[in-house]
């Protein structure tokens, strides 16, 4: 018999996909144990209700998806190469075989109108995203209305590479971006010389 921590991963590891897959309504509690292999009985144990497990699989991707970003981003030497990179890691994202844009949008989508917590849980997601922004925007130096604009051209890379199944909305949103960081050149900081 699996131990709680590993039963609990393993439910979350199936409902993430199913519920990546096919969307949240579709996607029942027998699915969950059939892609799993846990007992309705324990994945009830584990879980509740379904809204439960819902919100935990979307705690788990926003922190997995937050550290992925960052990894990539911060890993380029100078402010403005992180800008632009993370619209470089958004076409990596979009170009994985299971793509299916951004879970928090679709489950916003789904359930956002009948779940206060699935709403604030997306809401929660954007803020962080956002907020990353605005600390990449600040490190180079620019206005921090760019943030916002970066921010949109994100959001509508992520829908529009979703609806059209291709990655290049990522590298015009990026195009695009470099324009703006060009409109809003940042003071001559040393390291931005580098």
């Amino acid at each position: 018999m699996l131990d709680q921590e590993t039963a609990r991963e393993r439910a979350l590891e199936a409902a993430g996909e199913l519920f990546y897959s096919r969307g949240i309504q579709a996607v029942g509690m027998d699915a969950v144990r059939n892609a799993s292999g846990i007992s309705l009985k324990r994945l009830y144990q584990l879980f509740p209700s379904k809204e439960e497990l819902v919100l935990e699989f979307l705690r788990q991707r926003d922190s997995r998806w937050q550290r992925a970003l960052a990894g990539y981003v911060d890993a380029q030497p100078r402010p403005e190469e992180r800008i632009a990179a993370v619209f470089d890691w958004l076409y990596k994202w979009f170009s994985e075989p299971d793509y299916r844009g951004c879970a928090f949008i679709n489950s916003f989508g789904e359930l956002g109108a009948v779940s206060t917590e699935v709403a604030e849980q997306a809401r929660h997601h954007k803020k962080a995203f956002h907020d990353y922004l605005a600390g990449l925007v600040t490190a180079s130096g620019r206005p921090a209305e760019l943030a916002d604009q970066l921010a949109l051209l994100a959001e509508g890379a992520i829908t529009t590479a979703a609806i059209f199944g291709t990655p290049e909305p990522a590298h015009q949103a990026r195009d695009a971006a470099r324009f703006l960081m060009h409109t809003h050149p940042g003071p001559d900081l040393p390291e931005l010389r580098r």
